[in-house]
């Protein structure tokens, strides 16, 4: 097994002017993955902004981090992404999840597990060029020839569970404490062997909330509203079975209460404040941050390494995103081998 860490990052794209540049920046920094949040009330189309990454890159993967199988029809999904692969020259990867702020905004319930299950198969079926028949319908996407790699976003046991049986890859939203790390590699393991796969075959992605700077609260302020987001997402169906203490519960429910998913991750908004106003700063930072000084950053990362986490999705929700990837990779991933 490769010992390095590994990083992608993702964008959240709230205009496209300069996006395209920004992704050859990232590029250029060393990131392995390229991510564009979806979500069609808060930010720019997923779709248009990929395909801006897509012309304006050569190497790294790109894809989105993540999308859901309800807001478009699988088909729609699959011939986008497909049209995707085919600007790139073959490295788009499929992302999806259960929807966050995508479907709440509209006042739509999210995925289930099943229908997450359908959906990833469903997907890697069509990408291949294959007939799904459904429901007495046949669906088919034309000219789509490779393949597209699906990845399922999982912040629970039954969906990292899901995750190992049917997916290519998982993006594990949990948390980055060694406890979660074991926790969720055992449920992925789980599922791999139920459907008779190698777990080692899956390629395990971790999601974490990132920020560094000269001092750890320079670095944790301004990515609050994004430690409030990942609160009120991996624990909004159940805290049990996820490593909670029993005092926080309450406290997690207050602030899921009061999130607002038309202000997600948008920096200075109101879901800025939560995490400060229910006492869990510290708490979320621990449980799905890295950030703080190069120093404290590179020590989070060996940590979480030690307990069997190599590949770290990143993100740029900060004020000046190119400071910010010139600082990680120079700073944070040399440090740590990346």
């Amino acid at each position: 097994m490769d010992s390095r860490a590994r990083f992608g990052i993702v964008f959240l794209p709230e205009s496209l002017r300069g996006f395209g540049e920004l992704c050859r920046e990232a590029e250029t920094a060393g990131f392995d993955w390229l991510g564009v949040a979806d979500s069609q009330s808060v930010f720019r189309e997923l779709y248009v902004a990929l395909a801006l990454a897509a012309r304006e890159t050569s190497r790294i993967r790109l894809g989105p981090l993540v999308t859901n199988p309800l807001t478009r029809h699988l088909v729609v999904t699959a011939s986008a992404i497909s049209s995707v692969d085919e600007l790139s020259g073959g490295r788009a990867v499929l992302g999806l999840g259960s929807g966050d702020s995508a479907i709440f905004t509209l006042g739509a319930p999210p995925a289930t597990v099943a229908g997450l299950e359908e959906a990833v198969v469903t997907l890697g079926r069509l990408t291949a060029g294959a007939v799904v028949e459904r429901d007495g319908r046949r669906w088919r996407v034309h000219r789509s020839t490779r393949r597209v790699p699906v990845y399922l976003a999982a912040e629970g046991p039954r969906t990292l569970e899901l995750a190992g049986r049917v997916a290519d890859g998982v993006i594990v939203g949990l948390g980055l404490t060694p406890e979660v790390i074991r926790l969720s590699l055992d449920a992925i393991e789980r599922g791999a062997r139920a459907a008779g796969r190698n777990p080692a075959d899956l390629d395990v992605w971790w999601f974490a909330k990132t920020n560094v700077a000269d001092t750890r609260e320079a670095a944790v302020a301004p990515i609050r509203m994004a430690l409030a987001a990942s609160a009120n997402h991996a624990f909004r169906f159940t805290l049990e079975g996820k490593g909670i203490p029993p005092d926080l519960h309450e406290r997690i429910r207050g602030l899921q209460r009061e999130y607002d998913s038309h202000q997600h991750e948008i920096a200075g908004a109101g879901n800025e404040a939560l995490t400060d106003r229910w006492e869990l700063t510290e708490f979320l930072r621990d449980r799905f941050g890295i950030a703080g000084t190069p120093e404290d950053c590179t020590a989070q990362i060996r940590r979480a390494m030690s307990a069997g986490a190599r590949q770290f999705i990143v993100t740029s929700f900060v004020p000046d995103p190119r400071v910010f990837m010139r600082r990680w990779m120079n700073e944070v991933a040399a440090a740590v081998g990346g």
